[in-house]
């Protein structure tokens, strides 16, 4: 525990599935976690595109399957357990764009062998995917994905299949944000993805939360993406998360908060 974040009353952002892994982090350095999910998972429109496709991937169809965040393997291992269809690691390739991914590929979706690029970003992941011309590369994403991986996977020579896996929705449920922001009983955001941002915004808006209010506090990203979107809705105390994950999330808030006491101190 480091004293930086003790007594610390941080937002978490995370969809309501994944909250638990962040809160136990913050709690673990005596932060207070106030949990606010912004973003939730739905079944695509249409499933059927999805479910043909995981057939052709148990089948053995493709040499790749490629997963960049936990909540895209969540929202397979829903789809595999309607279908009763389950994957061996035999008949592919796995890759995920971090270690909280492919832990989560580890236990949904119980694939042994999961490769994850140096650095935890897709074009990192782009580079490092060990493909040949021609590779059959399977992409699930969320609806609101960009198509970055998929332009550069394709300009390396592999024949990309991007379907969508889940629809990204605004969350509800949790602490009432607004109320504390009114109180100034919160010190930081944490936004793991450019999507918690906007849905953060969104939510608070029609909760008629203080805007202002939480975009004069740290908010806290994973990533440089996520930052950038965080500087575009206005924030303007951002603290970036150098690896990105959730335990790097806490180091950047450790930081921040470290810094802004001994510049108190200094004061």
């Amino acid at each position: 525990m480091t004293v930086a974040l003790t007594g610390k009353r941080i937002v978490n952002t995370r969809a309501a599935h994944q909250a638990k892994t962040l809160d136990a982090l913050l709690h673990l350095q005596g932060a207070v976690p106030l949990s606010y999910p912004c973003i939730d998972i739905a079944p695509p429109e249409d499933a059927a595109t999805l479910d043909t496709t995981l057939f052709n991937l148990a089948a053995g169809h493709y040499d790749w399957l490629t997963l960049t965040s936990a909540n895209t393997v969540f929202a397979i291992a829903e789809r595999l357990s309607l279908l009763d269809l389950p994957l061996t690691s035999t008949a592919f390739r796995t890759a995920a764009v971090g270690p909280t991914t492919a832990e989560a590929a580890r236990d949904l979706l119980n694939l042994d062998i999961v490769n994850v690029p140096a650095q935890y970003d897709t074009e990192n992941l782009a580079i490092f995917l060990p493909i040949i011309e021609d590779s059959q590369v399977l992409l699930p994403e969320s609806d609101i994905a960009r198509p970055i991986l998929a332009d550069k996977l394709a300009q390396r020579g592999a024949q990309v299949t991007v379907v969508t896996a889940y629809q990204t929705i605004c969350g509800c449920g949790g602490i009432d944000i607004p109320h504390l922001l009114a109180q100034k009983q919160v010190d930081a955001i944490t936004f793991t993805s450019s999507s918690t941002v906007t849905y953060f915004l969104e939510r608070l808006r029609k909760e008629e939360g203080q805007l202002d209010e939480a975009r004069g506090l740290c908010a806290a990203c994973i990533g440089s993406k996520t930052a950038a979107t965080a500087r575009d809705c206005g924030f303007a105390v951002l603290s970036i998360a150098t690896e990105h994950t959730l335990e790097g999330l806490i180091d950047a808030l450790d930081t921040y908060f470290t810094h802004a006491t001994q510049a108190g101190k200094h004061s």
